[in-house]
């Protein structure tokens, strides 16, 4: 006979529906936990990525600053319609393969070919530019040649006075663009008034006088369309006491002018003194490939691109100048 055990004689029964309930709860906290773990490690992820990323090297930025003495390279953005603003095409090197050296350019003195800082492709425009001008009908003296090369940053000198008949350079230079084009680097280049940006292309010398900006040099724009508005526009050279290494060092960019290319203050009338009374002064910006079709200089301006055919075989470098 068999003895069936009561309730109370088999001990506690496991009560299932009470130790489910603890485990699902014990289970659902850990897994928000580790969910909660894994999206704390995605967003330190995403931050330290974003760190990184903030520091990675970039262009500076196109942007306009405020004019005169207050404390970037060349996006190949198109310029507006009317050349009021925006950033501009580039200039091709006289006989247009890219990175080819122009006979030209060979055929200048070694002392310019060795001159550090100063581009074969800012030159070769210059001497182009010059040409054209000449096949036009402008006369000048071709003894000297003044070029600026706005492809450099302001703290770097980047004007020279060449004299091309004896191959020496003359004066090595700081100086300041227009508040309209940029900061330390400018990137804007305008004809039009009230931009305050500097004009790029051919100018030629005219008298000096005694203005508000102390001893002042008259320029004359050559290019139609790109520069020609310069004495409109009051576009002179000039003295600034904001253009020094000093100012430089102090602020990690020159201050700037209204347009006009100033100079240092204790160097300006010895500039002036030499080129004034029509020798040629060339602004220049730095070549954007694809620009222009091949053998053709295109001076890089702010209004719509003009081309100089390129002579079938270039003169020598007297020949052009003169």
């Amino acid at each position: 006979m068999m003895l069936k055990r009561s309730p109370a004689a088999a001990g506690p029964t496991r009560n299932d529906s009470g130790l489910r309930q603890p485990l699902r709860l014990l289970c659902g906290s850990l897994l928000s936990l580790f969910g909660l773990s894994l999206l704390f490690a995605a967003a330190s992820s995403g931050h330290a990525q974003e760190r990184l990323d903030g520091l990675a090297p970039v262009a500076p930025p196109a942007a306009a600053a405020p004019a005169d003495g207050a404390p970037g390279m060349l996006p190949a953005a198109a310029a507006t319609a009317d050349g009021a603003s925006g950033t501009l095409p580039g200039v091709v090197a006289a006989g247009g393969a890219s990175g080819a050296v122009p006979a030209v350019y060979r055929s200048l003195p070694p002392a310019f070919r060795e001159v550090p800082g100063l581009s074969s492709q800012a030159l070769t425009a210059a001497l182009a530019a010059v040409s054209c001008a000449r096949a036009r009908g402008v006369s000048g003296n071709g003894d000297l040649l003044t070029l600026i090369d706005y492809s450099l940053p302001s703290v770097e000198p980047r004007l020279w006075v060449l004299d091309m008949a004896r191959g020496k350079v003359l004066f090595h230079e700081l100086v300041a663009h227009g508040a309209g084009s940029g900061e330390n680097y400018a990137t804007r280049f305008s004809n039009a008034m009230d931009s305050r940006q500097t004009s790029l292309g051919l100018f030629r010398t005219g008298s000096t006088y005694e203005g508000g900006k102390g001893y002042s040099l008259k320029l004359e724009g050559l290019d139609p369309g790109r520069n020609d508005r310069a004495e409109e526009r009051k576009i002179v050279m000039h003295g600034a006491w904001y253009v020094s290494a000093d100012q430089a060092r102090r602020y990690g960019r020159l201050g700037r002018s209204w347009g006009c290319p100033a100079l240092p203050i204790d160097s300006v009338r010895g500039v002036i003194d030499t080129i004034k009374d029509g020798t040629f002064v060339f602004s220049y910006a730095a070549p954007l490939a694809g620009d222009a079709p091949a053998g053709t200089v295109l001076a890089r301006s702010s209004s719509s691109p003009a081309f100089c055919p390129a002579a079938p075989a270039p003169a020598p470098v007297a020949a052009a100048l003169r």
